[in-house]
Order: C-alpha cells, then structure tokens, then sequence
C-alpha cells in the first residue's frame, strides 16, 4: 500500500474522532492523531484552513475532510 500523510485532528470525548481512527487503521493507514485540545497551534492553523471549530478534521496529502464522510475519506485514499 503506498504511503499516504494522514493527519487526525481530534478532541478530547469526540466519539466520531475514536470512529475515524479505527476505519483508518481497520483499513491498514497509518496517522499522525493531533489532539488539538493540548496543541494550540496546531488548533489555530487547521481553523484557519478550515474556519471549522470542530473535530474530527482529516488530512490525506494536500487535501482536507471534515467530519467522518467516508466516501470522501475513501475516494481520497483511493480504497472501495
């Protein structure tokens, strides 16, 4: 399977955060999981790229998801 940067951003008790990251190991990914709760840099430029104040937000190479839309995470990753 080729790599792929996959970045999570997650809060604290996001039951969809503990969702997002199970498929993407379910189908073999590997992740950077940033809880942005404890990294506020990290909180500031994802908002800024997103102006989304919510979690689960996904990064799969140069493109972002936000929230756990599986046919999107998928067709980025090319799976299905």
């Amino acid at each position: 399977m080729q790599h792929i940067k996959i970045k999570v951003y997650v809060s604290p008790g996001c039951p969809y955060c503990r969702a997002v990251k199970e498929y993407l190991r379910r189908l073999g990914f590997r992740f950077k999981e940033i809880d942005i709760s404890k990294n506020q840099k990290e909180a500031e430029k994802i908002f800024k790229k997103t102006k989304v104040m919510a979690t689960p937000i996904i990064e799969i190479g140069n493109r972002t998801v936000v929230g756990f839309d599986r046919r999107k995470i998928d067709s980025l990753l090319g799976v299905r």
